[in-house]
Parts: C-alpha cells; structure tokens; sequence
C-alpha cells in the first residue's frame, strides 16, 4: 500500500476568558486562532453532583457584533475538540475539521458571523496541549489526585449547560444557529430543546434525537476494550501504566464504526501491510487496513485519556433529546427551523433514526429540512463531505 494513501487516512480521522467580550466592528479572519479558557468555579451536574473548579477551552472565529445576536455554536463530535476552523501557527496550514465551510466568504461566514467551539466536559484528547477539559483526568481540588472514577457522571445537557454559561459570560443570550456533527449533532439538538428561546436555526449533522438500542450497544463495544485491560485497573491508573493496549482497540473501533465498508474496500482491497510477509504464511503478518487502523488508533491514543473515554460513553448512551422521558417531548420542544444533514450509509446512527426524528420535530408544524450527504465514508461523510451542502447551508443561515 502507498505511504501516501496511508497518510492520508491518518490526515483524515485524527482530526481531532471569563468576562465579557468588547463589541468590535467586523474585521476578516485571517484564521489564526487563539484558544482560550473558560472557568467556573463550581458547577452542578444534571445528577447533582459538584463539580468544583471546572475548565474548558474554546476558540472563536470572527467578531461578535455590538448587538451580540450573530453568534454560531460549533459544538464537536465524540473525539474532537474545539479546533473547527483555522491555525494555532500562523504559519501554518488551517486544521480545523470543518475548514471547508467556516471562513470570509465561506457559509459560515467568518466576515458575517461570530462562530465560536469549546471543549467538552470529559474531552476525550484530555493529554492535546491544545484542550483544555475537565474530567477524570483532573485534578480533583479536594483530593489533590487525579478524579479517577469518582468523576461525576456527565451527560449531552451538563456539556450544554456549560456551554451555555460560556456564551452568557460573553453577553450573548441567543444564537444566530448551533450546528455539531454526530455528538455535536446530540449537543444541539439538546440546545434547540432546552432552551428554544435561545437557538434561531438548529443544523444537526450525522446524528439522531436518541441514543437508539444499536447506538447503546455500538458505544458499549467501544468501551469493553479498555475495561478488559489489566492496567485499566477499575479507572485508578493515573500513578502508573495506563491502559494504552486497550484504549488502542477502542479507538480502532471507533474508527472503523465511523467509516463505511465501500471506503474499506475501495481504500485497501485485500493488500497485505509489508508485501513480503504473506498471510496465508506467517500468523503475525497483519493486511494493510489492519496495519493502517491500528497506526491511527496508536497515535490518537497519545493524546487520548481511557477514562474520558468510558465517560464519554456513557454520557453519549444517556442522550434523549430534552433530557426527560419523553422523545416526542423532547423534539416538540424545538421550535427553530431546522436542516438535518444526514448520511444513508452511516453506521452508528441509523438513517431510519435520523428521518424518525426529523418527523418528529416537524409534528407540530416546525419547518424541517433533511438534506443526504453522499460519500463512501458512512458517519464520516458529515465531516469530510459537509462541503457538499455549501450552498444549503448558506441559504438556510440567511
């Protein structure tokens, strides 16, 4: 297999202050970014747990204009960050996973819009210099230890709720849109439902109003290689060797969940990892979509915590739009125009699940706007292919 396809799957899947802001004329982003940090100095859990001394990071492209009412929220998928558009070095190139739709003259309009990203509660690239995120990896301040598992247990609404603080401590009481990918897709439908006052226009990407049964157990496979390696040691590895084997085959699973079986074999064929060690002759000669998943799954397991992980998990399986009992309650409750963007051969959330929602934000007359993005790359596709619905996305924010 070329080096170069290899290194471009690797490109493709490891992507992944407190005060008011002063109002400033708009000014073109040039896309460099500054992340910054947003503190708080407890926060309650919707379990009603205390979370003392919380901290996420976030980064903002554009300007926020004088009446405040231009804000978009970007909020990320399971094993992103905040980094949505644009570059740490301003000599560098832009890495930000949705770099094709955010920018001057872009549908999200950098010239236009003031678009701002955090960092989740339990982000999972909790060891990235460049997340900043509270979770099991911190430091609990009444322990002077890491969390560990005594972490409370967090849920899509906690990761809004904190959202939510962020934005009101830069003086914006209502967002122009909040648009997220798969976990991002949960955050926003959970923001349209909780606070329909607050969000004018809601665009889930690659994701559904509940974590359905097949969502529960996809999450639940992700979760069992970490729990089976001997140094997870119940979530107490922070004072020695962390589970990095089974975090590996956990995040190996995550990406191959996240792609389609056309991308596997249009990708690789049957090509072995080293042309010289056969298959058929030697047990430990590996194939080359073995060998490739395995060099993505080592390297985001550098930046990754096992433990965030497992938490992000659960809080992804506790998911139902309004966080009550009710999913019809809960996607009543939206009443901004919404444009689902969804994939036919995604296989984490199923498309059935997507348009059952869909029907149901509509129910009471809300106007809906399904809209399929085509690719080979199943979940993916809302990430790498989201330039497809360019001009959808530019109409619809207008």
């Amino acid at each position: 297999m070329p080096l170069k396809q290899r290194h471009s799957l690797l490109t493709v899947v490891t992507f992944t202050s407190l005060g008011l802001l002063a109002a400033s004329p708009l000014l073109a982003w040039d896309g460099v970014v500054e992340k910054q940090t947003f503190e708080m100095q407890d926060f309650t859990t919707q379990g009603g747990e205390t979370i003392p001394e919380l901290a996420v990071g976030w980064e903002a492209y554009g300007e926020l204009n004088d009446a405040r009412d231009n804000a978009i929220l970007i909020t990320h998928f399971f094993s992103g960050t905040s980094h949505a558009a644009g570059r740490y070095d301003p000599d560098g190139e832009p890495t930000g996973y949705w770099d094709a739709i955010i920018g001057p003259g872009k549908p999200l309009d950098t010239d236009e819009y003031y678009i701002i990203a955090s960092d989740t509660l339990v982000n999972l690239n909790a060891h990235d210099p460049n997340v900043t995120t509270t979770g099991p990896a911190s430091i609990n301040p009444d322990t002077g230890e890491p969390w560990g598992m005594d972490f409370p247990v967090v849920t899509i609404r906690d990761f809004v709720e904190v959202q939510r603080a962020l934005l009101e401590s830069q003086g914006i009481e209502s967002l122009h849109a909040v648009m997220g990918a798969s976990m991002g897709a949960l955050q926003a439908f959970e923001w349209a439902s909780a606070y329909p006052d607050k969000v004018d226009r809601l665009i889930p990407v690659i994701g559904g109003g509940v974590a359905d049964p097949w969502l529960l157990a996809t999450l639940s496979a992700w979760a069992a290689p970490i729990r089976l390696d001997a140094n997870w040691n119940e979530g107490n590895y922070y004072d020695g060797e962390p589970p990095t084997d089974g975090l590996k085959e956990a995040l190996k699973l995550v990406t191959l969940n996240a792609n389609h079986w056309q991308w596997a074999n249009e990708t690789f064929n049957r090509d072995w990892a080293d042309e010289e060690r056969d298959p058929a002759q030697d047990i430990n000669a590996r194939y080359a979509i073995e060998q490739t998943l395995d060099d993505v799954a080592a390297a985001r397991a550098e930046l990754s915590d096992a433990n965030h992980l497992l938490y992000l998990v659960r809080a992804n399986q506790l998911f139902m739009a309004g966080h009550g009992d009710s999913l019809e309650e809960g996607l009543a409750a939206i009443d901004a125009p919404t444009l689902m963007l969804y994939s036919e051969n995604d296989l984490v959330f199923a498309p059935e699940g997507v348009r059952r929602t869909a029907e149901l934000i509509e129910a009471d007359g809300t106007e809906v706007t399904l809209e399929t993005l085509e690719g080979n790359r199943g979940h993916l596709d809302g990430v790498v292919a989201i330039d497809q619905a360019s001009e959808t996305l530019r109409e619809f924010l207008k």
